[in-house]
C-alpha cells in the first residue's frame, strides 16, 4: 500500500488478508458447483474469470452508473474540487476523480480499484445540508476508505456473493430437477443448498469487514483534519436528514449501503441485529468520535 498521511492499519490489512483468504476458498466451491452442474471446468473458470475482472477493472463506472452520477470538472464543481484537492495535499495522495450523484440522499462514497483509479462521489443533497468544514471531514473518512484500499477489497468480496446467488436462482428457475432415476433432483437440491450458505458466508464476512473500515475510516478522517467533532456533526446531521427522503428513494439506494458514508436506509431499519449491518450503529460511531477528540484535546 502506497504510504499517505492516513497511515497504515495493520488490523484493517489482516481482517481483509482473512476475508480474501477465505473468499478465495470460497471461490473455489463456486467453481466446483458450476462443474456439478454440467458446466464443463474451463468454461466455468473462465466465465468467473472475466466477471470478475470486469468487475474490479470496472467497478468505478458500474458504481457510477449505480447511481447515475457524473464526473465532473473543476469549473463544474469548484467547492467540490477545493476541498478535495486540500484533502490530498494534507494526506500526501494522489487526487481521485470527482463525481456527484443527482439525488436528494445526503450521502457520499468512494469507489476504484487503487488511489490512481478511484472516484470519490457525493450527491446534491448532502451538499445542500453540510457546510465546508463537515463536507471536508465527510470527504476526508471517503478518502482513507481509498487510502487504505479497502474499495476494492469490498468490490470484489461482494463479486463471490453475487455468484453464489445468481447460482441459487439458475438452479431453481432453470427447471433442471428430476431425471428417471431421480438422482439429478438430489444433486440439484445439494447445488441450491451449497450454494446459499456460501452467498449467507460472504455476506456476513462482507458485512463484518465493512463495519471495521466504516469505524478506521471515521478515525483516520478526522485525525487527518484534527476535528473528530466535525465528522460527528456530518454523521448526526445526515442520520436526521435520512428520515425527509421518499421510501422508494431509500429502497432504490440501498444496495449501495456497503459503500456509503452512512446507509440509506429508514428507522426501523436500524433496528436490525447489527450481525447483518453494513456499517457500526450511529451510537457507536459518535462514541468512537467523543473519545478520539477527548483524547486529542488531551482530556
Amino acid at each position: 500500500m502506497a504510504k499517505t498521511r492516513y497511515g497504515t492499519d495493520h488490523g484493517l490489512n489482516l481482517r481483509m488478508f482473512i476475508v480474501g483468504l477465505l473468499l478465495v476458498l470460497l471461490y473455489g466451491v463456486v467453481v466446483l458447483i458450476l462443474f456439478a452442474l454440467h458446466i464443463p471446468i474451463a468454461i466455468a473458470v473462465g466465465i468467473a474469470v472475466v466477471v470478475l475482472l470486469i468487475q474490479y477493472f470496472a467497478s468505478a463506472k458500474i458504481a457510477l452508473f449505480s447511481m447515475k452520477a457524473t464526473v465532473v470538472t473543476e469549473e463544474q464543481a469548484p467547492r467540490v474540487h477545493g476541498l478535495v484537492d486540500r484533502l490530498c495535499a494534507l494526506a500526501d495522495m494522489p487526487k481521485p476523480l470527482v463525481a456527484i450523484a443527482d439525488t436528494d440522499i445526503p450521502n457520499a462514497f468512494a469507489t476504484g480499484r487503487s488511489p490512481k483509479h478511484a472516484v470519490v462521489c457525493v450527491t446534491t443533497g448532502i451538499l445542500r445540508r453540510l457546510d465546508d468544514p463537515e463536507m471536508e471531514a465527510v470527504l476526508s473518512h471517503e478518502l482513507s476508505h481509498v487510502a487504505h484500499r479497502d474499495v476494492a477489497v469490498m468490490t470484489v468480496a461482494s463479486f463471490l456473493g453475487m455468484v453464489a446467488g445468481l447460482i441459487t436462482r439458475l438452479a431453481f428457475y432453470a427447471d433442471i430437477f428430476g431425471d428417471e432415476n431421480g438422482n439429478s433432483a438430489l444433486i440439484d437440491m445439494a447445488v441450491m443448498l451449497i450454494s446459499a450458505i456460501i452467498y449467507a458466508i460472504s455476506f456476513l464476512l462482507i458485512r463484518a469487514l465493512s463495519r471495521y473500515r466504516e469505524l478506521l475510516a471515521d478515525r483516520s478522517g478526522a485525525i487527518l483534519i484534527g476535528r473528530p467533532s466535525l465528522l460527528k456533526s456530518a454523521l448526526i446531521k445526515i442520520t436526521g436528514s435520512m428520515g425527509q427522503i421518499p421510501t422508494k428513494d431509500i429502497r432504490a439506494a440501498s444496495h449501495f449501503n456497503a459503500f456509503f458514508f452512512t446507509p440509506a436506509l429508514s428507522k426501523d431499519s436500524l433496528s436490525l441485529s447489527n450481525l447483518f449491518s453494513t456499517h457500526p450503529t450511529l451510537e457507536k460511531r459518535i462514541a468512537e468520535l467523543d473519545a478520539l477528540e477527548a483524547k486529542m484535546q488531551g482530556r
